[in-house]
């Protein structure tokens, strides 16, 4: 086996690291190929590899060096996505990968080494990163499990298995004259998404993305058509909207924001169901609510809420090997106490 990296220049790099991802199950846009545009765009260095075993390729990483005042790191987002489920081929291309991104961290001066896995959270996949020398990271930097629906049904099967609530909400919506869904694929729509999501920000007192961040992700995708705004009026104001992703066989629900004040109205169950019809009509088969939290075992967590919204619409949750940190600097401590403090403050 060797690590390439992909791209500079060779032609046609992007549509060898997609096509790949397209024939691979376990995956989100974080590894994608525009995710990688999107950091570009946001002014942070990346780096594609490709793993290769007798010139093919086995599996792939994208790899973004964040920059912060409590130290740098070398981040893979939901990655390295791997084909083959053989417990000593995912071994020999994290081993590969770790000693790359080892030295990449030393030339870079970055004080730790940050792995998102996107395998399933087992025994066996949990022991791959212990015998390569990573600990569990203080705080995740993206979601470790996620509620996802399978919609390779027809419309009809799909509203049969959400929950009875769920399916009455929808069709109370649908219902509604005074409720209407609409699309844009125009960023300067961008705005008015921002604005609600201030709100939004006041009320639950979180830390919001920028009107910057937003705006930049949107175009990363947009040229590719991969990227949808759904937005809610009621009598004809914009009160909701939702923020889309559609890529390789998934719909992914990423950003949203309701006005407060409207919340009692079933605004949020129309956008979901018109985005899922959306990722239907590409012919996905995959629909990805996003983060999970168990709302059983963890009543109080910030996401135990917008996670019994999802799990009304059906589907199952999937849970991916926790984020997994290597060290490189004595700094990468200086950071550590931070998350943990962070992570305490967040109820997380």
């Amino acid at each position: 086996m060797e690590i390439i990296e992909i791209g500079n220049p060779p032609a046609g790099a992007k549509k060898v690291w997609e096509d790949f991802l397209l024939g691979c199950k376990e995956k989100t846009f974080l590894q994608s190929w525009n995710w990688g545009e999107f950091h570009i765009l946001l002014g942070n260095k990346i780096w594609r590899f490709g793993i290769f075993d007798d010139d093919k390729i086995i599996a792939v990483a994208l790899i973004i060096k964040i920059s912060a005042k409590r130290g740098s790191f070398l981040l893979v987002p939901h990655g390295p996505v791997i084909k083959s489920e053989i417990y000593e081929i995912k071994l020999e291309i994290l081993k590969i990968l770790k000693n790359k991104l080892e030295n990449l961290a030393k030339i870079e001066k970055a004080d730790f080494i940050r792995i998102s896995p996107i395998l399933k959270r087992t025994d066996e996949n949990n022991k791959l990163f212990k015998n390569l020398g990573f600990r569990i990271g203080p705080l995740h930097y993206h979601p470790e499990s996620s509620w996802k629906l399978e919609i390779n049904l027809n419309e009809s099967q799909i509203l049969s298995q959400m929950r009875k609530t769920t399916r009455y909400l929808i069709s109370h919506g649908q219902n509604n004259k005074d409720i209407e869904i609409i699309r844009s694929t125009n960023v300067k729509d961008m705005k008015i998404f921002y604005k609600m999501h201030q709100e939004v920000v006041k009320a639950q007192n979180f830390i919001p993305f920028s009107l910057d961040y937003l705006s930049k992700e949107f175009l990363a995708f947009l040229s590719d058509n991969q990227i949808l705004l759904f937005f809610a009026k009621y009598k004809g104001n914009i009160i909701a909207g939702s923020f889309e992703i559609f890529w390789s066989g998934i719909g992914f629900y990423h950003h949203a924001a309701l006005l407060p004040e409207f919340k009692k109205l079933p605004v949020s169950y129309l956008l979901q169901w018109e985005a899922i019809k959306e990722a239907k009509a590409r012919n996905f088969k995959i629909y990805d609510f996003w983060g999970y939290a168990d709302p059983i075992k963890n009543p109080k967590h910030p996401y135990s809420g917008p996670t019994l919204f999802k799990m009304g619409f059906g589907g199952q949750m999937y849970e991916y090997v926790k984020t997994q940190d290597f060290i490189i600097s004595p700094k990468y401590w200086l950071n550590y106490i931070i998350e943990i403090f962070r992570k305490f403050k967040r109820g997380l």
